[in-house]
């Protein structure tokens, strides 16, 4: 079940970021990047001294977020 949820949380991460970037992508590319967001964000929030992902709460989404604009930013930087 915990795959699950994380490829859903991972989509809705992955399609909000995009919406707010104006990235597009598909429903893979939408959870791929929702999950690397998590893991980046979940990166960026231990560095301050903050837990990351935690679970499926609001908090971990906007952790999540933060890591998926992050990425969606460097990958424009570098292309």
């Amino acid at each position: 079940m915990g795959i699950i949820l994380w490829i859903i949380f991972g989509g809705l991460v992955g399609w909000i970021a995009s919406s707010m970037t104006g990235a597009g992508g598909g429903a893979i590319m939408n959870i791929v990047l929702g999950i690397v967001g998590a893991i980046i964000g979940g990166w960026i929030m231990s560095y301050f001294g903050k837990t990351g992902v935690t679970g499926f709460n609001l908090y971990s989404f906007l952790v999540a977020l933060l890591g998926a604009v992050v990425l969606i930013s460097i990958v424009r930087l570098f292309s």
